[in-house]
Parts: C-alpha cells; structure tokens; sequence
C-alpha cells in the first residue's frame, strides 16, 4: 500500500548525487534560461559540457542571449534524463551566474573537450567540429550553481506502491514544508 495520497509533496523525490553526476556527464542538451530587457523569461535548447562542477556552453556573439547576460548574468539551466541511456524521469534544474569568457586559453581547452563530448565515438568528427566551432565572434559560457532543484520519478513512482524506503527520501523543501501548508489551510483543508 502506498505511503503517499497524491503527488503534491514532491520535493522529497530529489536525485541521488550519484546519478545527478551521470545526468550531467552524459548528457548532451540542455534549456539555457535568462531574461529579456523587459523581464520576460526565455529559453533554448543548447548543448553544454559539464566540467568543473560548472555549465560550459558556446554561442555567437551576436545572439540576444548574449546582450540579455552581458545586462544581467542571473540564468537557469534545465537538464533532463529523456532520451538518454537512464531512461525518463530524472532532471536537474540549476540557478546560476553566467560569465563570458572570450579568451583564448578557455576557447582552446572548451573547443577540445566539447567537440569531444558531442562526438564521443569519432574523433574525426570531433575535430572537424572543433575546427568550425572556433570563428572570431563566438564565446564561451560558464554557468556556475548557486542552487539546485533535481527531481527522480522513479523514487516517486516507488513511493506510490509503497516501496520507497524512508532513507531514499531527501529533505522536505520549503515549498512543500511550509507554503504548501499555509495554502491548505488558506483553503480551509486542514
């Protein structure tokens, strides 16, 4: 029997570090997030490279996302398990500071390594990629976390049939904690 009536609390169901890491390291896309001039949020698919316990990407220079760092280097990174070897239902979402960095001691070392990363099996590829990603007006990001929010569904799928042993669970966020209280009771549910 379950321990759990719905799927409201889910902040418990968090990514184990371990498998956070694999997420990270195998995976190849990401949704890179910042904000516009006028405070709406965006969004696009980029590929990255985790290294350094840091978000590597690239782009031109001349992309909106660029001007909308250089004004404020607040963003958010999403990476999800979908499509990969660990199967559905796994993400991380990161909140960050973004540098850009246009020097060329980083573009040699992040051209290497992410050609490779997008290119695992083919290092003819890798090189032909890395040779065309290094043009005059592209950079680099870094994205460092100052904040994390994973997700597992399998623990919660395990939850739901009772077979998620306490010790799987993580800490109750705040959200769930507290504010999910407060709304019951506002709503007259406790």
């Amino acid at each position: 029997m379950a321990d759990i009536d719905n799927y409201e609390v889910v902040s418990i169901y968090n990514l184990d570090p371990d498998k956070q890491e694999e997420l990270l390291t195998t995976a190849r896309e990401c949704t890179f997030n910042w904000s516009t001039r006028d405070g709406w949020p965006m969004g696009v698919i980029m590929s990255f490279l985790w290294k350094h316990d840091r978000f590597w990407l690239t782009a031109g220079v001349h992309r909106h996302r660029i001007s909308a760092v250089r004004r404020d280097p607040r963003v958010s990174i999403i990476v999800t398990s979908t499509g990969s070897h660990m199967g559905g239902g796994k993400a991380v979402t990161a909140k960050g500071r973004c540098t850009i960095h246009e020097d060329r001691e980083t573009k040699d070392w992040f051209y290497r390594d992410f050609a490779r990363h997008m290119n695992p099996t083919d290092e003819a590829a890798a090189q032909n990629f890395e040779k065309f990603l290094d043009s005059p007006i592209r950079i680099v990001l870094e994205v460092v976390p100052e904040k994390w929010i994973t997700y597992d569904g399998e623990k919660m799928a395990l939850d739901s049939v009772g077979k998620l042993p306490e010790e799987r669970k993580g800490p109750m966020h705040e959200s769930d904690a507290v504010r999910m209280k407060a709304e019951l009771a506002k709503r007259g549910l406790v």
